[in-house]
């Protein structure tokens, strides 16, 4: 029997796939924050940073080259998760807001320049899952091309549960609850979609990642042997759709988990790590689907670093 271990094996020696791109950004003194989260718009080469602190701006915007541009701050409390959504018209950056003032609580839309175009949730009101829309702590959310968005609900709410929503903002299905069985959460962190119709959630306090069926929200399958040091903190996938990239922060490090093809999901392979420095804990990344660069926001250096494929 060939297993996925012997199909990698070859990987089991390679040295490195990724260094640290020191030049970027040219200007780190613009992290004047916390920056927990990180997004890439590759269409137009844009990195949008959230940070959070006291008389800082929440949103920062590099170019991919490390060319700070501008930033902006409006309707944002505390930030947790960010993404860009692009069409063929148009483009726009989701945030989730964790804070609990006036904005907390909501799953937003902004123009790249920071107009708030949609709040998704009730702003400055923890709610219950028994209602589809009513967000605690919502933790990130991803964006299909379609429209269709999948957001997990949960960093130390009282929600734990996955919601796939269409692009009118309907409730497609949900999934869910707080707990260790197949399907329940503690503290779902982090949601990505592969090409393959499969959503991978960071079932971060449970260390392990769990998978569902982007139509149906059944459960596929779930890894956890490659976690037991440290719960996975954010999932994204590389370009080429190959390896999963996900973030460590109690142990500072990057794992390059081998992303199983289409059918099952097997058990998870680590391929490559990399070690950050002590105390930089990342919380959560993005990758340029562009340039497979992979961008991770530090919330111990209060910095974001560029890491380019070899």
């Amino acid at each position: 029997i060939l297993r996925a271990y012997d199909y990698f094996s070859p990987w089991r020696e390679q040295q490195q796939m990724y260094k640290l791109d020191i030049g970027w950004p040219k200007t780190p003194e613009h992290f004047t924050g916390q920056t927990f989260c990180v997004a890439v718009d590759s269409l137009h080469g844009l990195v949008y940073v959230g940070q959070r602190g006291d008389n800082v701006p929440k949103v920062l915007v590099f170019s991919v080259e490390g060319y700070f541009l501008y930033s902006w701050n409006d309707t944002v409390e505390m930030p947790h998760g960010i993404f860009v959504w692009n069409t063929a018209t148009d483009s726009s950056v989701w945030i989730t807001d964790v804070g609990t003032g006036k904005y907390g609580h909501t799953v937003k839309q902004y123009s790249p320049l920071g107009k708030l175009m949609q709040v998704l949730g009730t702003p400055g009101n923890a709610g219950s899952s028994l209602i589809p829309l009513q967000f605690d702590q919502p933790a990130e959310i991803f964006v299909e091309e379609s429209g269709d968005i999948y957001v997990v609900d949960g960093d130390g709410g009282m929600n734990n549960r996955l919601l796939k929503l269409s692009d009118d903002y309907k409730e497609i299905w949900l999934t869910g609850t707080n707990g260790t069985g197949i399907g329940q959460f503690k503290i779902p962190h982090s949601v990505t979609v592969d090409a393959f119709g499969r959503v991978w959630v960071a079932d971060r306090d449970n260390k392990r990642i769990q998978v569902f069926d982007k139509v149906t929200g059944e459960w596929l399958g779930s890894w956890s042997s490659c976690f037991s040091e440290d719960g996975p903190y954010s999932v994204r996938f590389t370009a080429d759709y190959k390896y999963l990239v996900v973030a460590q922060l109690n142990i500072n490090r990057l794992a390059i988990l081998a992303a199983p093809p289409v059918g099952a999901i097997g058990d998870c392979v680590m391929v490559h790590t990399i070690q950050l420095a002590d105390e930089t804990k990342p919380h959560l990344v993005d990758v340029d689907m562009k340039s497979g660069a992979i961008y991770v926001a530090e919330i111990g250096a209060q910095q974001v670093q560029k890491y380019v494929p070899l």
